[in-house]
């Protein structure tokens, strides 16, 4: 059986945090969602959990950051090419997210950055082996 990862984030408004990882590609699990927390689905593998802040305390004793000001975690997806990177980061741009750093061209691997309405960090990239350097 494949591992699976759940990044657990905690939000403010979560239906409006439902509507934007819906339009960036996730699905919802409707199995694993009510009023406190929603599953979103990016592939069989990949998930995240949007929890309320009383739903995220739950499961920490630490006090919860402020993401729009401090950050804590980069949580980074890979995709199939450079156009879905774009794809993605525009749709977070256009479900109003934010772009804090400006795209990167590494050679081998290109990345663009996006937040949440959280502030929730996130980078798409896309790598081409081949232009791996050595």
């Amino acid at each position: 059986m494949a591992k699976k990862i759940f990044i657990n984030l905690p939000v403010t408004d979560l239906k409006k945090a439902m509507e934007f990882y819906t339009k960036i590609g996730f699905t919802n699990n409707p199995a694993f969602t009510d009023d406190t927390a929603a599953c979103m689905v990016l592939s069989e593998e990949i998930y995240t959990m949007l929890l309320t802040h009383d739903k995220f305390s739950q499961f920490t004793s630490k006090k919860i950051i402020d993401t729009k000001t401090d950050i804590g975690v980069i949580n980074s997806i890979s995709v199939d090419s450079l156009d879905e990177v774009n794809a993605m980061a525009d749709a977070a741009l256009s479900a109003g997210g934010n772009e804090p750093n400006s795209p990167k061209d590494y050679g081998f691997m290109q990345q663009r950055s996006f937040s949440d309405q959280d502030g929730n960090h996130w980078e798409v990239l896309y790598m081409d082996m081949s232009k791996f350097p050595g």
